[in-house]
């Protein structure tokens, strides 16, 4: 039924209409061809909105939507796109019906936390992110969820006396380049940060697009959900097993600048 309902809006979407398709993360990769043969190839404006995106808690492996990124970015016209937070839902989904193309917004079963801006809420811009602060001594660069985590390390870590901006990326593809490419280039640690799988997740585009720019990313550290599936469980106590809770970025922190001071 999955793949009936992309070939189906894809056929409304030659016709003139605006269809939505609105289907769990994990279910639509029953509809990956038709995603590729009937709206990307053809470029028609069908708008993808797909909830359970990430960790689903006692919903189990089977419901967990962590593989949506990778492929959604494959296809050529495709626009990827996560809300960080719950100010960026509505301007995200008016922002994807208006676009004249193939367009996908995830967003997770769990409530989506307000962070506080620095500046004022930045609109949503085809392939621009925004910045939530400016660190001196590092970022994180979140996609969707977890911007809410990367905020709270943040200010766990300035605490400390530790500056580390965060970027909420909104866009997987296309990717922000001048501004999370300028993060790499002259930050000393960057941190990406995603509820999807880190094998040719977010993380992986940032590293792609360093190394198309010949940008040294080896101080960029991705995390993600492993390459493993993922059992039962309360959503917090798995993002905390699995390395993506607030105090496990920020210890990730301390590690890896420990580290870079061992090595100097």
């Amino acid at each position: 039924c999955e793949s009936h309902a992309v070939a189906f809006a894809a056929g409304m979407a030659k016709s003139g209409a605006n269809p939505v398709v609105d289907i769990y993360s994990t279910f639509l990769q029953r509809s990956f061809d038709q995603i590729f043969q009937e709206v990307c190839l053809q470029n028609l404006h069908v708008t993808f909105l797909m909830d359970r995106a990430g960790l689903t808690g006692p919903d189990g492996p089977t419901h967990h939507g962590v593989f949506d990124v990778p492929y959604m970015r494959l296809f050529p016209h495709m626009v990827s796109m996560a809300p960080g937070d719950e100010k960026d839902v509505q301007p995200m989904v008016r922002f994807a019906l208006a676009h004249n193309g193939p367009i996908s917004v995830r967003y997770p079963k769990a409530n989506l936390e307000t962070v506080e801006r620095v500046d004022e809420f930045a609109p949503i811009e085809l392939g621009k992110a925004e910045v939530v602060e400016w660190g001196e001594d590092g970022c994180f660069v979140a996609f969707g969820t977890l911007l809410s985590n990367c905020v709270a390390a943040a200010k766990k870590l300035k605490a400390e006396g530790i500056h580390m901006g965060v970027i909420n990326a909104r866009f997987v593809k296309p990717l922000d380049k001048e501004t999370i490419l300028r993060a790499v280039e002259t930050l000393p640690l960057v941190v990406t940060v995603e509820e999807g799988t880190v094998e040719g997740g977010f993380g992986s585009a940032v590293l792609e697009a360093a190394n198309a720019a010949g940008v040294d990313a080896r101080h960029v550290v991705r995390r993600g959900i492993p390459d493993r599936f993922v059992e039962h469980g309360e959503r917090n106590e798995l993002l905390a097993d699995l390395g993506l809770s607030a105090d496990a970025l920020a210890e990730l922190v301390r590690d890896s600048r420990a580290e870079v001071a061992r090595a100097s």
